[in-house]
């Protein structure tokens, strides 16, 4: 079903926790964040890191974003930016093994789809779960996400394996009843 809301609405909702509204940001740009990762040469699977960086960044951004009517442009010059990045670490002599290969459109489309249903998942946990998910997937230090979620620093470790563990659980639930 097509969300009838422009991207400025679409944004502000999904800023509100409106998950159907986030779903619908990543169903209509994620495809041509795709095109511009490997538009600018990366290999899948850096072109899957520079989409995800840049889905987070627009998460840490959601409520600065400047101009929510423009948040297609937004994506795609992160996206474009982030694959830069990466290109740059590549030249710089970090040694990457993976094999490159032309893009398996059936792939792309799966792998997009287990993300969509992975934060899907995320959306369900209850907090602190879902914040410190989010959290650790921007490689966010112990002592930030403690500070960010209010517990105390020995606790993350232990609420972490809890939340990795409830979502393990979620997803096992779900792959068998498929």
């Amino acid at each position: 079903m097509h969300d009838p809301r422009d991207p400025a609405e679409l944004l502000v909702a999904a800023a509100d926790g409106d998950r159907s509204a986030w779903e619908t940001l990543e169903s209509t740009f994620g495809p041509r964040m795709w095109a511009v990762a490997r538009a600018c040469g990366l290999s899948h699977s850096d072109a899957a890191d520079a989409v995800q960086g840049s889905w987070l960044r627009l998460l840490q951004h959601l409520q600065s974003i400047r101009d929510p009517a423009r948040v297609g442009g937004w994506l795609t010059t992160t996206v474009r930016r982030e694959a830069l990045l990466l290109l740059r670490k590549e030249r710089t002599g970090v040694v990457s093994y993976e094999v490159v290969d032309d893009p398996d459109p059936a792939s792309a489309v799966l792998e997009a789809d287990d993300r969509r249903l992975l934060w899907k998942t995320v959306s369900t946990l209850h907090e602190p779960c879902r914040t410190l998910l989010q959290l650790v997937a921007i490689d966010l230090g112990s002592q930030q996400m403690a500070a960010r979620l209010g517990l105390p620093m020995g606790s993350v470790g232990p609420t972490r394996a809890r939340c990795l563990e409830k979502l393990r659980t979620l997803i096992s639930i779900q792959e068998t009843a498929q």
